[in-house]
């Protein structure tokens, strides 16, 4: 997925910002806020970031979703957008630029909703019990409730929602959570087609491990073709 074309206008996110304290953002940008608010916990000595480093960050094939392809002048885009709400902060010491966050001063919230919006932002809906385990290195909760306590607060904030409840997908024991920086997240509602007997049960969240084990099934195929053909070979017989 390209960055391209994500880009709101900053103009149109003060306004958004001042009516309801919620900044309509784009992807890039909630990946931009996202990525530094990362790196400010797992790699303290480089940061702020400097621009090559964030788009290495939102680029990043692991722990992202959906991952993207960027390019410098699309997240200097959205930088500009974000130091326009306050939401990131320039500095110029040293030969290079560097970018910091302004998350939990702009949002009010504390340090423990932060590392629960950053992985939503980074990593897309996840269940209470994925945040815990994939906010670790942001922050360490205690167990479940403690994260799932942060998520119904930051839900019911006065100022403004910065998460929301999804429905429970099929076969799923779990509620997914989304976060709202970027707008309502998009509800993909279940199909009710007639399904074969093979696939009635498979959610939406087994899709891609589904995909892994086939492209595991085929390289194994291809294996075993490969050893037949070696043994016929050695015999003189044909396969």
């Amino acid at each position: 997925m390209t960055a391209g074309g994500v880009h709101n206008n900053p103009f149109a996110k003060r306004q958004a910002m001042s009516s309801s304290s919620l900044p309509i953002l784009s992807l890039l940008e909630t990946r931009v806020l996202g990525v530094l608010a990362e790196k400010q916990h797992t790699v303290p000595d480089t940061y702020p970031l400097t621009l090559n480093a964030l788009v290495a960050g939102c680029n990043q094939k692991t722990s992202r979703d959906p991952v993207i392809e960027a390019s410098e002048a699309d997240v200097l885009t959205a930088l500009d957008s974000l130091r326009s709400l306050t939401l990131v902060m320039e500095s110029s010491g040293g030969r290079v630029q560097r970018y910091a966050h302004n998350l939990e001063r702009v949002l009010q919230v504390p340090s423990q909703s932060v590392a629960l919006l950053v992985t939503l932002m980074l990593r897309g809906p996840q269940t209470a019990g994925e945040l815990r385990l994939n906010s670790e290195r942001l922050h360490k909760f205690s167990d479940i409730s403690a994260v799932e306590a942060f998520l119904h607060e930051l839900a019911e904030r006065q100022a403004g929602a910065l998460v929301v409840e999804l429905p429970r997908q099929p076969g799923s024991r779990e509620n997914r959570w989304a976060h709202l920086l970027g707008g309502a997240p998009l509800i993909v509602e279940p199909t009710h087609a007639v399904a074969s007997p093979s696939s009635g049960d498979i959610s939406l969240g087994e899709i891609p491990a589904l995909k892994a084990k086939v492209s595991r099934l085929e390289t194994e195929v291809d294996e075993l073709r490969a050893l037949v053909d070696r043994l016929c070979a050695e015999l003189g017989v044909s396969a």
